[in-house]
């Protein structure tokens, strides 16, 4: 049981007054110390939280003494960050590794210091390297540990952020998804003893391997955030302390934990501890006055342990598929920092640099319910001073060192410039195989059946697109499909399977955000009608009431009001940022197999309907010299929808017809001298020339962008 902040001060102050009046009689000093013993010997359960330091009444000038002692502490006292005795202004940013290329992090980091950064702030999405239940996974882009000591050797301190949840616009939140596929469903975020008993075991791999990395150790952590802005989410207390107990066994009494949570007394009343075991830091609006924000933050700090610390300073602002692209400028966003650095302050810009979403790991939010559903971009340059592609020639960077060089403890590194970027001119691609083909490889004994549809997690597929499949009877007139719920869009084809060209035809979509009924045309067909619904995982909502995403057909599906029963559901997961599925057709397709298999399908596509299916593309392009492999962009100009594939690594989904992103972001450590492949899945319509151009710079000025954005 975890002791209140006034019990703890209660059972104190005795021991205060005596340090007052040490004239008192001997007598009292002894049937004191008699009560206290007495109270410990009888009530032990209520041992208070761990303070944020191992003497919560000491005084700043014991520090000299005390640095002799041991001169490496990082602490909280006067109001004040100290490092090593001296006090210490935080000015961080967000910068996360699985956003970046490993082998970009240290140019990314540099950067990081050029804008005159001392500390690092990043996540660890727990669904990153626990992809699927006890599958661990810490190597390459998830190769925390080695992220953590390249930030030591550049003398970047970590404020690190784990978890379990961690929004960021990351897909679930952070949260593995094989979570939802447990029954009875779990209560994320919540004191529930099934998913504390799964985060227990998530912590007791994690905490491990970065507790010789914090800063008393030797390491660069000085801090480390339990949850994230929780109070915007529940008020479950015995879930908060439950984390500080667990992190506190695992990481020890001396590293300061924190909570980050909206600057509104609501929010802090419900998302922070009370007492001084757990440091509340705020976030709020950039703009907003910052010192009435502080003041309140310090009402949940105990006294003296209450340094500003605004760990959200926004620099930018996401942006979802459909909207214009977020910008805010340099000059506010600078002042608004000064007024926080310019009375000792500390913040922590979110983002200093945003990165790219790669794989299928972008998340969503909604709006005033579940099916208002808006998917960020595979882009998260956030507008951030630090581009996605590490550009820092722009004017936000230089405005943001310029006010940082005013109050950083020491001289700020030279600014490197932009790195080169290339384009590579016009690649040509060519079908090699509509996603149908692949039915007949698949092995029927993954193929799932059952009386009503199940979702994605159900089935063991995390990601990508699970195909549904059922039988009607053809009817005159033809018929009406509705299906209430599908997360998150469904491309919806019919097949005769008694005709000698029996092809797949397209019909048309029902998407979450915008669900109608789809009339099934009369397909005059003899036999029973194949009924093919492709649903596409566009990414789970990473924040607010909706949480819990499950996806795939999700309520039963009717025909002209009836529900159709007895379905087959096919996994085609594809590959992820950081996983190997047990079928993956894009090694495949891009060696060109399905020239073979295309001879002998049992499918085929009604020759006018090809522009409308699903189908996979393959194309070339030669880099002759090893120094002119440089990051580059693919413009998906005159192209649907899809997802691409460069030498394997999913680099993300392309929608130019949504918008406001054209071009997808391509780094050189992708990239090889020689022959580099990419395919693309296309899941619409192709450009009519076939032709991706890759080029040397962004777009973000396709689709109509006439929904609402966030602008500051």
């Amino acid at each position: 049981m975890i002791h209140s902040r006034k019990q703890t001060e209660s059972t104190s102050k005795p021991a205060t007054a005596m340090a007052r009046n040490r004239s008192r009689k001997t007598t009292l000093i002894f049937f004191f110390l008699l009560s206290v013993m007495a109270f410990c010997a009888f009530v032990p359960v209520f041992a208070p939280l761990p303070s944020l330091s191992s003497n919560p009444h000491h005084h700043r000038h014991d520090h000299h003494r005390r640095d002799q002692i041991n001169t490496r502490k990082f602490e909280i006292d006067d109001d004040m960050f100290w490092k090593d005795g001296k006090p210490f202004q935080i000015i961080g940013g967000d910068l996360h590794y699985f956003r970046i290329p490993p082998e970009y992090w240290e140019d990314r980091l540099l950067r990081a210091k050029a804008l005159g950064l001392n500390a690092i702030q990043t996540y660890v999405p727990w669904n990153l390297h626990e992809p699927n239940p006890g599958k661990l996974v810490f190597g390459g882009i998830a190769d925390l540990e080695s992220f953590l000591k390249l930030c030591q050797k550049l003398d970047l301190l970590v404020l690190l952020r784990a978890g379990p949840y961690i929004c960021g616009e990351w897909d679930l939140g952070g949260f593995p998804a094989w979570l939802l596929a447990i029954e009875p469903a779990l209560r994320l975020r919540s004191s529930d003893p099934a998913y504390l008993q799964l985060v227990e075991g998530w912590w007791g791999i994690l905490l491990p391997k970065v507790a010789p990395l914090l800063y008393g150790n030797g390491g660069p952590i000085v801090m480390v955030q339990i949850e994230n802005e929780y109070g915007s989410y529940g008020d479950d207390k015995a879930y908060l302390h439950h984390l500080v107990m667990l992190a506190r066994q695992l990481l020890g009494e001396e590293i300061i934990l924190y909570t980050t949570d909206g600057g509104s007394r609501n929010t802090l009343e419900k998302g922070t501890i009370r007492g001084d075991s757990v440091f509340s830091a705020v976030d709020f609006s950039t703009g907003d006055d910052p010192w009435p924000i502080f003041e309140l933050q310090r009402e949940f700090n105990a006294p003296g342990k209450s340094p500003p610390l605004s760990s959200e300073f926004y620099t930018g602002w996401l942006t979802h598929w459909g909207e214009k692209i977020a910008k805010t400028d340099a000059d506010f966003t600078a002042n608004a920092l000064k007024r926080i650095l310019s009375r000792n302050g500390s913040a922590v810009l979110y983002m200093a640099h945003g990165g790219t979403n790669f794989g299928f790991y972008n998340g969503a939010n909604t709006g005033q319910d579940e099916s208002d559903y808006k998917p960020d971009l595979t882009s998260y340059d956030y507008d951030a001073p630090i581009r996605e592609s590490g550009d820092v020639d722009n004017a936000k960077f230089r405005a943001i060192r310029r006010v940082i060089g005013q109050y950083s403890s020491t001289p700020l590194p030279s600014v490197p410039s932009n790195k080169e970027k290339a384009g590579f001119g016009s690649i040509q691609f060519e079908n090699t195989a509509f996603l149908f083909d692949l039915l007949d490889m698949r092995d029927m004994a993954n193929v799932i059946k059952s009386e009503n549809p199940v979702s994605m997690e159900s089935v063991g597929q995390m990601f990508g697109f699970l195909l549904y499949v059922a039988e009607y009877a053809s009817k005159n007139g033809g018929s009406r499909l509705v299906i209430p719920k599908v997360h998150d869009r469904a491309l919806v084809f019919i097949s005769c399977p008694s005709k000698a060209n029996g092809g797949v035809s397209y019909v048309g979509r029902i998407e979450r955000w915008s669900n109608q009924a789809l009339h099934l045309p009369n397909a005059k067909c003899v036999s029973n009608i194949s009924l093919f619904i492709l649903v596409e995982n566009m990414g789970r909502v990473n924040y607010g009431q909706y949480l819990f995403d499950r996806k795939g057909i999700l309520s039963p599906v009717y025909l002209d009001g009836s529900i159709l029963h007895w379905w087959k559901m096919t996994s085609f997961p594809l590959q992820n940022l950081n996983e190997d599925p047990k079928f993956n057709p894009i090694i495949q397709v891009a060696s060109s197999r399905f020239t073979k298999i295309a001879a002998r399908k049992k499918l085929e596509y009604n020759s006018g309907d090809a522009s409308k299916g699903p189908a996979f593309y393959a194309g070339r392009f030669i880099i002759n010299k090893t120094n002119e492999v440089k990051d580059t962009y693919f413009s998906f100009r005159g192209w649907g929808k899809g997802i691409v594939f460069v030498n394997e690594f999913n680099i993300g989904r392309y929608w130019p017809t949504s918008g406001p992103q054209c071009n997808l972001y391509v780094p050189a450590p992708i990239l090889r001298q020689g022959e580099n492949v990419v395919v693309l899945l296309e899941l619409e319509s192709p450009n009519p020339d076939l032709v991706v151009e890759s080029v040397d710079q962004p777009d973000f000025s396709c689709g109509s962008n006439t929904a609402s954005v966030h602008q500051l």
